[in-house]
């Protein structure tokens, strides 16, 4: 090895551990604050899942005040969105895994106990070992929570965390709520032999059917964290890992969701754009993905539609009733409106290929009805 790469080599190190101490700090920091709002849990809270409609205001309410897209901007200038929620993903999982190595001490057999007898603990009596876990569990679901919002905010997807509908999906989003399965099948992709049946087990019965009551939502994350006191000597490499690669799991099932649904949303906002027949698109767009529907819609084709039709009443004015009102939509009634309308439709035909394939590849039903729509459009 020359000179002049020992000292590069020298060089790298000290720059990693000047990184690791500066997120070490952050985490600490974070950390004491916690510790802070821990303080102030009674057993109660801890049991009932109180304690996560107290963390969702403490963790989330200033924050989106100061964290919006300017903020990310004025940070990241002139970087691709996917580029900076990368950079965040992996920065939450530093601070997961150093967080885990802090807390991994907690773990011990005594805690499951003490969990289960705090009922009626005033916040000065819950023991030691149960708040320290409780620390570990609120930093985690704090972490995840803003991660999520952060990744939000980055594709450009309006999430108002003071909306009841849109909290209960940050939520969904933030803790892989109902999609147990796609975390299941992203970790196996991605973490260690060693660590995957633990990540496996830690996403297991993931599905909450009881409501969108955030003291749910918290039983929910503390029975899923008990599995980090399940394992006898649980030690801090494998506190490290879980932590860790769990919210690897979470960035990367966030960024999936925002980043399909700013798909999505721009889509609405180039057919709203490049529409000459904004009224007759919208008809036409439903009939297209009532076609494979039955009675049941695509989340993607459901948010398509919303967005679509927003953008048409914002950027042309246009407010049609009666397509408000439909229940069942009748092809005969669309060919109608298509055949009225003169001159060159190329623009409601681009729009009826393009909603066929939000989804995926047309099925044989879209593919019929454009075909029809093709013909129809042909101006001699």
């Amino acid at each position: 090895m020359t000179e002049a790469t020992t000292h590069a080599a020298g060089t790298d190190k000290d720059t990693d551990e000047a990184t690791d101490a500066a997120d070490r700090k952050v985490v600490e920091q974070e950390q004491a604050q916690i510790r802070d709002f821990v303080k102030g849990l009674s057993g109660d809270d801890i049991k009932s899942g109180n304690w996560f409609t107290k963390l969702a205001a403490h963790a989330m309410n200033s924050y989106t005040e100061k964290v919006d897209w300017q903020y990310f901007q004025d940070r990241y200038e002139g970087v691709p969105a996917d580029v900076i929620v990368d950079q965040r993903i992996k920065m939450a999982s530093r601070y997961a895994a150093l967080e885990g190595g802090l807390s991994a001490g907690a773990y011990t057999a005594a805690v499951v106990a003490t969990i289960g007898s705090l009922g009626g603990a005033s916040p000065a009596t819950v023991p030691a070992a149960a708040a320290t876990m409780m620390v570990d569990v609120a930093f985690i679901s704090q972490l995840q929570l803003r991660l999520a919002y952060d990744i939000s905010v980055l594709y450009r997807v309006p999430v108002d965390v003071h909306d009841p509908e849109d909290l209960w999906k940050l939520i969904r989003v933030a803790f892989t709520i109902k999609s147990g399965e796609a975390a299941n099948k992203t970790a196996s992709k991605m973490i260690p032999v060693m660590v995957r049946p633990l990540v496996k087990r830690f996403y297991s019965g993931s599905v909450i059917t009881a409501g969108k009551a955030l003291p749910v939502v918290g039983k929910h994350l503390l029975q899923r964290n008990v599995i980090k006191i399940g394992i006898p000597l649980v030690g801090v490499p494998l506190a490290v890992l879980l932590n860790r690669y769990t919210t690897l799991v979470a960035g990367r099932h966030a960024r999936a969701v925002f980043r399909n649904e700013a798909r999505v949303i721009e889509l609405a906002e180039q057919l709203s754009e490049r529409s000459r027949h904004p009224q007759l698109m919208l008809w036409v767009a439903w009939l297209v993905l009532r076609a494979n529907a039955k009675n049941k819609i695509a989340d993607d084709e459901a948010l398509l539609m919303r967005h679509l039709v927003r953008l048409v009443r914002e950027q042309h004015e246009v407010v049609d009733d009666r397509f408000a009102n439909v229940i069942d939509i009748d092809p005969a009634e669309v060919w109608k409106l298509v055949d009225a309308e003169p001159g060159d439709l190329d623009d409601v035909l681009d729009a009826a290929e393009r909603v066929a394939a939000v989804d995926g590849a047309a099925g044989s039903r879209e593919k019929a009805i454009l075909a029809e729509l093709r013909e129809r459009c042909r101006r001699d």
